[in-house]
């Protein structure tokens, strides 16, 4: 039974999840792939470089999405009309390992609630989500336009000029189904199913010696 969700999202609503729930999400998400997560530690986190003021606008914008909000490690597939509108036409999950340099510092910089990408993150980014109080969510790989379908609006745009895969792109979602794999409790099921596997694998192996 999924349990249903609205963005921005709370510490009850988060410490009421455990790894292995299905969630649908409703509200506001914002995509950030590995371009956007170097901007957002080298021009504000961690700064090595001098923010102009656009940056410092989008900076501003962003902050209202991501408070107690969700990132998606996503690179969406966006037709654009003439009249300046935007329409996601596949919005599948990238892996979200590549982030894990980032991911702890963004959450505690934006003080998210929820990550979702496929594939699970490591150490730092558990740590992280007891931290704060978040999750992650993965989201089913290959099944990009299908998801696709639950972005009801393209709410905003930023940094374009990163390519439209590594912008970062303010989506109004509705049902966007997810499940939790890393929780605030400290579980995570990427391991455990690892460790099941490698148990097993090792049975397998040891049989057969």
């Amino acid at each position: 039974m999924e349990k249903r969700l609205t963005l921005p999202l709370t510490d009850h609503d988060i410490l009421g999840l455990q790894a292995g729930d299905a969630v649908l999400l409703t509200g506001t998400i914002v995509t950030a792939r590995d371009r956007a997560h170097q901007w957002l530690m080298d021009s504000f986190i961690q700064p090595i470089t001098i923010p102009d003021q656009a940056d410092l606008a989008a900076l501003d914008h962003l902050k209202s999405y991501l408070d107690h909000g969700v990132i998606y490690h996503c690179g969406p597939v966006v037709r654009t009309y003439p009249d300046g509108s935007y329409k996601v036409t596949a919005a599948g999950p990238t892996t979200s390992l590549r982030q894990e340099l980032y991911t702890a510092e963004v959450m505690h910089f934006f003080h998210l609630k929820g990550v979702i990408g496929k594939g699970g993150m490591g150490e730092r980014t558990l740590q992280a989500c007891q931290d704060e109080r978040a999750v992650y969510f993965h989201a089913v790989g290959g099944a990009a336009s299908l998801l696709a379908t639950s972005v009801r609006r393209v709410l905003g745009v930023y940094q374009l000029e990163f390519g439209m895969p590594e912008a970062l792109w303010v989506l109004e979602v509705k049902d966007f189904p997810v499940i939790v794999t890393m929780d605030a409790h400290g579980n995570n099921l990427h391991a455990s199913i690892k460790a099941i596997s490698s148990a097993a694998l090792q049975r397998l192996y040891n049989k057969k010696s």
